[in-house]
């Protein structure tokens, strides 16, 4: 049995992102404590960065301590400037509940993540006009990006014939 607890000052970053404008460094702890149903990780985020696109979650909700630094919330249609022991709640929902945070100060920031975790997840990202969808299980899980734009029919490309008889 994993011991329940982690010092942030010894977690391990091995989730690291380096493109531009969507540059930072993550340490996800959730199994190494036990966790089954919410999901733990430790951000840092350079200046002038962001972690991840503008987006929003149909399934799991989100919350944010900011530990050190200070940036500002994109949420919905608004924007807050944001600092240190700020606790941001992103709720599921539509694009009114779409999220972001960016490093708008001089120094790193450093922030708590808490999630809770849905075996089937569906994200929108309003600046790109993209949609994910995400299911973990049954394994080899399914992973993809679609623009919203690329919308079909739901018989798109089904026959309106019966199968064949098979012999």
């Amino acid at each position: 049995m994993p011991k329940p607890l982690v010092n942030l000052n010894d977690v391990v970053f091995t989730d690291i992102e380096e493109n531009g404008y969507y540059t930072s460094k993550r340490a996800q702890f959730s199994a190494a404590i036990g966790a089954k149903k919410l999901g733990y990780n430790l951000t840092e985020l350079p200046p002038g960065k962001a972690q991840c696109p503008f987006h929003n979650h149909r399934a799991e909700e989100e919350m944010f301590l900011i530990l050190e630094g200070e940036g500002e919330l994109r949420y919905g249609d608004q924007r807050y400037k944001i600092r240190p022991h700020d606790v941001i709640a992103c709720p599921t929902g539509d694009r009114s509940t779409a999220h972001q945070i960016i490093n708008t100060g001089s120094t790193t920031m450093r922030y708590l993540s808490l999630s809770t975790l849905a075996e089937i997840e569906v994200c929108e990202y309003p600046d790109s006009d993209k949609i994910g969808v995400h299911a973990d299980a049954p394994s080899p899980g399914v992973h993809k990006m679609f623009r919203a734009a690329s919308t079909v029919d739901y018989y798109d490309g089904e026959s309106t014939e019966p199968p064949l008889p098979r012999d």
